[in-house]
């Protein structure tokens, strides 16, 4: 049983670490569609794709802001959570947080005063490669952050001496088995995020006002995106389960709230995992067996939660976290399946929607960030007892803070956090209202 230091410890970084894995999805998806903004608009030498660029990269600017910003504090408990974690696997973290932040002042530092100031002194051409080069060093950033995250699930390519992981294989370290499914999870969480953020923004635009060509080619933009984001995800988040399940065979049972080896596994729709009778309360199951995304032991049985006594992770988070995250994801790909095939039908003009299903899609506007937490949750917390999966635990790590330092250090951050979410959504809102100033380039430049 988690003690309550340990608790509000992983807590407190889980605040920091989701408010900054909230814009750095956001950052990601961004860069991304506002290089495919560019390249329409330098195609079709149309003033609608660089009105949708020059909206957009409004936001992305603060959104950069905000990941930077909000990366200071994980980095700071990082240290003062975990002290003792730099020094168990500080051979293989030190260089890869090193790389990230490298990346981080590389591309993103040196191509991104150019990308948001210098549009009216460069061609389109030159700024398109600066738009692709920021959107490049985002990528690159995020995936240092991955292949340390993956690796803690999965470690690969090293092995412990006196206490301290060594590197054996850095190919193994960075490709270790969960990096792939990992990396392509946060990809799309970025897509749909982004997606839900457009089509939302799009929808309230047209509450207010008749939108223009370019507000339509962004709301079309966002639901080809969201259609094939959620298709996408549900593979991948499928092939996910099946594959990490045999190198967490603990958080695959608790994701399952499967008990006892010897029962059948059931799909659970609804549940109520009680710790104390090791069983699940109002549970409500599909006839469906659910094995194969459970690990299983050397005779091929599936592994329940009675063969890691005491070293499981809490199994009511654990389960739960996946299930609101599946729910989200169902939720989005029934409302963008169904938002496509109306808006199709006028032209992708959102004002042609019925007003009671532009207010539908107003309120998913930040259904991607939290499914962004929700999965976040399942990983983060599902980890545990362990911070390097198997082999270094929380207990080891911990530093000896008192829990009411933590308390006030989580009611601080939150404040602290608020005032940014505040900011972020004043912005959005008066750009959605008002727009944006259109620039002029400077005579006698290209």
């Amino acid at each position: 049983m988690m003690n309550s230091e340990l608790w509000l410890s992983q807590i407190q970084f889980y605040l920091s670490l989701g408010f900054m894995s909230l814009f750095l999805v956001t950052e990601l998806g961004l860069a991304w569609v506002l290089l495919f903004f560019k390249i329409c608009a330098h195609r079709s030498a149309g003033a609608a794709w660089t009105a949708a660029y020059r909206f957009w990269v409004r936001v992305f600017a603060l959104a950069f802001i905000l990941t930077f910003a909000s990366s200071m504090p994980v980095l700071i408990q990082f240290g003062s959570l975990w002290p003792s974690l730099m020094n168990r696997i500080g051979e293989i973290a030190g260089p890869l947080l090193a790389a990230a932040i490298f990346s981080t002042f590389i591309f993103k530092s040196c191509f991104l005063g150019a990308m948001l100031f210098g549009h009216r002194h460069l061609s389109e051409r030159v700024h398109t490669f600066i738009v692709f080069m920021v959107a490049v060093g985002v990528t690159v950033s995020a995936l240092w952050l991955v292949i340390l995250q993956s690796w803690m699930q999965t470690p690969a390519g090293g092995n412990i001496s006196d206490g301290q992981y060594r590197v054996t294989d850095w190919a193994g370290v960075i490709f270790n088995p969960s990096v792939g499914w990992y990396a392509g999870l946060l990809m799309l969480t970025s897509v749909l995020t982004v997606a839900f953020l457009l089509a939302g923004v799009s929808a309230i635009q047209s509450l207010h006002r008749p939108v223009g060509e370019g507000e339509r080619l962004v709301f079309r933009t966002a639901l080809i995106m969201g259609v094939a984001g959620v298709i996408l995800q549900g593979v991948v988040g499928a092939g996910a389960g099946q594959a990490l399940a045999p190198h967490q065979p603990a958080k695959a049972a608790a994701t399952a709230a499967y008990w006892h080896s010897d029962s059948k596994p059931e799909l659970l729709v609804f549940a109520w995992p009680d710790s104390a009778t090791k069983s699940n309360r109002a549970a409500v199951a599909l006839p469906y067996e659910a094995s194969r995304w459970l690990g299983r032991d050397a005779s091929g049985a599936p592994r329940g939660l009675d063969q890691f006594s005491g070293m499981s992770p809490p199994v009511a988070v654990t389960f739960w976290s996946f299930r609101i995250a599946l729910y989200i994801w169902i939720l989005m790909a029934l409302v963008s399946v169904v938002s496509f095939f109306r808006a199709r039908r006028h032209q992708f003009d959102p004002g042609g929607l019925s007003r009671g299903w532009r207010w539908i899609l107003t309120g998913m506007t930040f259904s991607g960030w939290a499914m962004c937490l929700a999965g976040m949750s399942h990983t983060f917390f599902g980890l545990y007892p362990y911070a390097v999966n198997g082999t270094v635990t929380i207990s080891e790590i911990s530093g000896n803070v008192q829990g009411d330092v933590l308390l006030g250090g989580i009611v601080v951050h939150v404040l602290f956090y608020l005032v940014f979410l505040v900011g972020f959504f004043q912005l959005l809102g008066h750009i959605e209202r008002y727009g944006v100033v259109p620039v002029a380039r400077r005579r006698g430049r290209a």
